[in-house]
């Protein structure tokens, strides 16, 4: 993939599949090194599955006979020198804290690092997607965090979709004013 946030699509994508009810994304970079984390609280994995995912050739799905998704994260983290690790517990190993936490780590001023791209857009696809899942995406950088709580918009808004017009433009709006991508012209005051 080309770029990370891509990779955290797919990723995110398999978590709400697996029946999460809340999918943490998190990235932190610090000392020119990027440790993404995929948090969730679906169903889980087996310890056989764990170990197969890594294999481009293995997939839960019906429409394709292989999985790219975790072996080209893998690949895009020990293409800079860094690892991918995936813990998971499942429902029936333990009904309370089962789920799958998957940790990738970048060198990010590696030759062949893949760049993140717009991660913002990723998350925006992902609550689109499914307004009913929720979504804890935090980006620690050194000069700022960047956050996003579909829980606490849920608690504003009430019967609101997630997945509507205006909360769509408003979540697209916080996170690129977060982002600082958003000038004192454009007009966008982070107000409701």
């Amino acid at each position: 993939m080309k770029e990370l946030s891509l990779n955290i699509l797919d990723v995110a994508e398999n978590s709400v599949k697996a029946g999460a009810s809340l999918t943490q994304i998190l990235l932190t970079e610090q000392d020119g090194m990027l440790k993404l984390e995929i948090v969730d609280d679906g169903c889980g994995m087996s310890e056989d599955v764990v170990r197969s995912v890594v294999d481009p050739f293995y997939t839960t799905r019906t429409t394709r006979k292989v999985g790219m998704g975790i072996p080209l994260l893998k690949l895009a983290c020990e293409q800079t020198g860094g690892s991918l690790g995936i813990v998971s517990t499942t429902q029936e190993a333990d009904p309370v804290a089962h789920g799958t936490h998957v940790t990738a780590t970048f060198d990010m001023n590696h030759i062949d690092f893949t760049p993140l791209g717009d991660v913002s857009a990723s998350i925006l696809t992902l609550i689109q997607g499914h307004p009913d899942t929720d979504f804890l995406f935090r980006h620690i950088m050194d000069d700022r965090v960047v956050e996003l709580d579909t829980r606490e918009l849920r608690e504003v808004l009430e019967d609101v979709p997630l997945n509507s017009y205006d909360v769509m433009q408003w979540i697209e709006g916080n996170l690129q004013e977060q982002y600082g991508e958003l000038s004192e012209d454009d007009g966008h005051d982070g107000e409701e």
